[in-house]
Order: structure tokens, then C-alpha cells, then sequence
């Protein structure tokens, strides 16, 4: 099993980086949607962040060589790459039959199974205060998320469907998640992105309307290469982070996610009203994002004395 390296500053700083890309990440995504397929966004992400990364690694003469490739598990190597791609097609099928709102709640499930599967794959332990820190954030979400949740519980079939669609999407990127930080014995997180991009870039290339990314316009393919930088640069530190610190942690940053885009959603809403409306938190909304914040920090806080 994969082993930490234990500079889990870095770690951490990693993680409030993937934070705060997956975070402003779905507006990039609105926007985008309006002139494009999802399945050509897709493409076109992992495609340029397969390209990018190529031609940084190659600059730097650190392509891998054949041999590095062999000596890592293949079926780990392909296990990650369908499961990633998987996780694309589900989430996005999925939020087709319900709401973004909606999507928002069920794909959290997927930093918590992370976490769980850190604690039983890789043999992560929890402390006490970290176990209180799970159900602070667990019931955070609740209140959090209260009236979407009330809305999926009280939903027709098809919403019902389509919220069953993120789900296997958020266990999908659980599983690609914990064999990514199993590859990492043989191989770098670079050289395991690359071989994901492209992989999951071949995937979609059947889907993909490639002609339509010549006709948008500059707001909507500013956008679309922002998603692919983002893409580019989250995924790669949401890798690195995994080489340093713990699963069961990473996934409690990353489960801030969601706060991040409600309060970008709520400035750009200030000063750009015209591309998004303004979210009208409860209180009792703004109470469940500060016990998330709160369950977050206890469950990635690491006592002074360890």
C-alpha cells in the first residue's frame, strides 16, 4: 500500500488549491453550456490537459519512458481512467434528469466515500475529535443542503433516476481516486495524469462535436479554455496532494468544495447579475456551511504532538 510522505503542509496547501478550482469551476461550466454539448467540454478538457501537460513534461525531458509505464499496474492505470471518465458521463447524464442544486448535494457523497476508503484500503486511522469532526460536517450538509434534500426526497421517478446516476458517478470517482494514490508507488503524479488525459480524452473523442468549438464566440471559448486550464492544474494538485498527505484528509478539504461555489456564485452575482442570479441563503444554510468549514478542519487538523 501507498504511503504518505508526511509533509502534509503541502498536502493541505494542495488540497485548498483543488478547493478553490473545483469551487469556482461550475460557473465556468454554466457559462460554457450555453454555446456547447457537455460531452465536447469534456473532450476538449481533458485533451488540452493532456496536450499541456505533454509538452511541459517534454520540455522539462521527463516524459515517461516505457519502461516506468510496464512497472506500474496496468489494470490500476486502467481501472483510474475508465473510472474518471465514468464519473464525467454519470455526473453529467445525471444532471440532465434533475438540478444543478440537486447534483450539488449527491456528488458529496463521493469526498466521503474517499475518506472511508482511505480509512479501509490504505489502513488511515481516525482520532477521536476527527470522528466528531465527520458528523459535524455529515450534519452540516444536512442543514446545508435542507430544502434540496427535502426537494430529491419528495422528487418523481426520473429525479429520482438521475440522482441515482451521480451517486454511481460519485463512487466512480471514489474508486478512481484511491487506485490513483495506489499507482503513485511507481509512478508520478504527472506521468499518471498524462496517462488519464489521454485516455479518458480517446473516451470521449467519439462524442465529442469537435466542429462546434470553431464557431463560439470569445466569452464562451475564454470559458471553455479556462475549464481545461482548470482541469490542467486541480487535478494535478488534487494528485500531488495525495502523495503527502492522507485520503481520509484530502477528502475532508475538498468536501469545501461546494461553500466556495455558493460564495463565488454570490459575487459574481454582485457584479456581473446578467450571467448568474443571486443565491438566497437561510440561515439556517449559512449555519450548515460553517459546520462544514468546522468538521473539515477537525477531520484534516493533525495534533502537534504525531
Amino acid at each position: 500500500m501507498h504511503h504518505s510522505s508526511g509533509r502534509w503542509r503541502l498536502g493541505l496547501a494542495l488540497s485548498l488549491l483543488t478547493v478553490l478550482l473545483w469551487g469556482i469551476l461550475p460557473l465556468a461550466l454554466t457559462i460554457t453550456l450555453q454555446a456547447l454539448d457537455v460531452y465536447t467540454i469534456i473532450w476538449f478538457r481533458f485533451l488540452t490537459s493532456f496536450a499541456l501537460l505533454a509538452m511541459y513534461l517534454g520540455v522539462r525531458g521527463q516524459l515517461p519512458k516505457l519502461e516506468q509505464l510496464r512497472s506500474a499496474s496496468g489494470k490500476l492505470l486502467a481501472i483510474a481512467t475508465f473510472m474518471l471518465a465514468l464519473n464525467y458521463f454519470l455526473f453529467m447524464q445525471g444532471l440532465a434528469l434533475t438540478t444543478p442544486a440537486n447534483a450539488e448535494v449527491v456528488i458529496q457523497l463521493s469526498s466521503l466515500l474517499l475518506g472511508l476508503g482511505g480509512l479501509v484500503v490504505f489502513k488511515e486511522s481516525y482520532a477521536l475529535h476527527q470522528w466528531l469532526g465527520v458528523s459535524v460536517l455529515i450534519f452540516g450538509y444536512i442543514l446545508f443542503f435542507n430544502e434540496q434534500i427535502t426537494n430529491l426526497l419528495t422528487s418523481r421517478t426520473i429525479y429520482l433516476f438521475g440522482s441515482g446516476l451521480i451517486a454511481l458517478g460519485s463512487a466512480a470517482w471514489a474508486t478512481y481516486a484511491l487506485a490513483q494514490k495506489q499507482l503513485l508507488q511507481s509512478l508520478s503524479s504527472a506521468h499518471i495524469m498524462l496517462v488519464i488525459y489521454g485516455g479518458c480524452a480517446l473516451l470521449f473523442t467519439p462524442l465529442a462535436s469537435i466542429k462546434t468549438i470553431f464557431t463560439l464566440d470569445t466569452l464562451h471559448l475564454s470559458m471553455l479554455i479556462f475549464c481545461a486550464f482548470n482541469t490542467l492544474i486541480a487535478y494535478g494538485a488534487f494528485a500531488e496532494s495525495l502523495e503527502h498527505w492522507e485520503a481520509s484528509r484530502v477528502s475532508a478539504v475538498i468536501a469545501l468544495a461546494p461553500i466556495v461555489t455558493i460564495i463565488s456564485v454570490e459575487i459574481v452575482s454582485v457584479i456581473a447579475p446578467f450571467l448568474f442570479k443571486e443565491e438566497h441563503l437561510t440561515l439556517i444554510a449559512i449555519l450548515g456551511a460553517c459546520l462544514v468549514v468546522g468538521g473539515s478542519v477537525a477531520i484534516a487538523w493533525k495534533s502537534p504532538h504525531k
